[in-house]
């Protein structure tokens, strides 16, 4: 069968491998396609297109962006969007402000917290202009913990909190710029805190339901940590409300160690092609390998 990744990040966010490794590598596992979705970052579509296309992989534009939903953050993944339409790029320039604010503030707090940390050697980490993931990627490097979620839970968050700088766009924002865009979004991960997780199943299909309303296109169906009961919760909700089902590993290489490209954790996964084809009619911005 074959098989794609919709949920991959790279070094220019929070990810191991650069752009091109892993069209690199989707290519050695035998993938026909993947989507690059980096953390509210579009910097790495163009090399890893470029790529794909050469060795004869398909291609979805992506990135992952943190919502605000009432009192609740999500993560929606977008795909298959016009990275160049106004609409998008009125949108991605509200999303970078959010991740490029108060970065000396930000880097002070981390520092009081203990970490010898300066502007200076973050900006080597800079995919660009330096945000916080360049941080994540630097507190990487000191090899703290074996992963990089305990960064985020000790040192970057907090600070964030205290500096009040951890708001989202509104969800109803994304879903409207990303359709005029061409593309279509998706629900990441529902049942993690950065999700829906804590509410009943009847909350969650309430959730779901509302967000379909709003513009919701998808939802993910295959995850590596989705429970059987997860897993058939969102295939229902999918059939149910006539969703797009999309999936993919949240590969971010070293920095989750045990998830692979493409078969998740222990091969517990495997997303099929036509999930690929039915996003690929529905948006403007798929690049089909052959």
């Amino acid at each position: 069968m074959k098989i794609i990744d919709l949920h991959v990040h790279s070094i220019v966010s929070d990810g191991s491998y650069t752009p091109t490794e892993l069209a690199r590598l989707a290519a050695a596992k035998g993938l026909a396609g993947f989507a690059l979705t980096d953390h509210e970052s579009i910097q790495g579509i163009d090399e890893a297109a470029g790529e794909a296309r050469r060795l004869g992989v398909s291609f979805l534009p992506g990135i992952e962006i943190s919502v605000e939903y009432y009192e609740r953050r999500l993560h929606i993944l977008a795909l298959g969007f016009d990275a160049g339409h106004p609409a998008f790029l009125e949108l991605y320039k509200r999303i970078r402000s959010v991740k490029e604010a108060k970065i000396p503030d930000l880097i002070a707090g981390i520092r009081e917290r203990g970490i010898e940390i300066s502007e200076d050697v973050v900006r080597l980490h800079a995919a660009g202009r330096i945000d916080r993931y360049a941080i994540m990627r630097y507190l990487v490097g000191l090899k703290l913990f074996d992963r990089a979620q305990p960064l985020w839970d000790q040192y970057i968050n907090p600070v964030v909190r205290e500096l009040g700088i951890d708001g989202d766009v509104p969800a109803e924002e994304v879903f409207s710029a990303v359709h005029a865009a061409g593309g279509i979004t998706s629900l990441a991960h529902f049942h993690k805190r950065i999700g829906l997780k804590g509410l009943t199943r009847a909350e969650q299909e309430l959730d779901i339901a509302s967000l379909h309303r709003m513009g919701l296109d998808g939802m993910e169906r295959w995850y590596p940590s989705y429970t059987q009961e997860d897993a058939d919760f969102a295939a229902h909700l999918i059939e149910k409300y006539g969703l797009l089902p999309t999936g993919g590993t949240d590969f971010h290489g070293t920095n989750r160690v045990g998830i692979e490209l493409g078969s998740g954790y222990e091969n517990n996964m495997a997303v099929p092609w036509s999930v690929f084809e039915a996003i690929a009619k529905r948006t403007r911005g798929a690049v089909l390998a052959g």
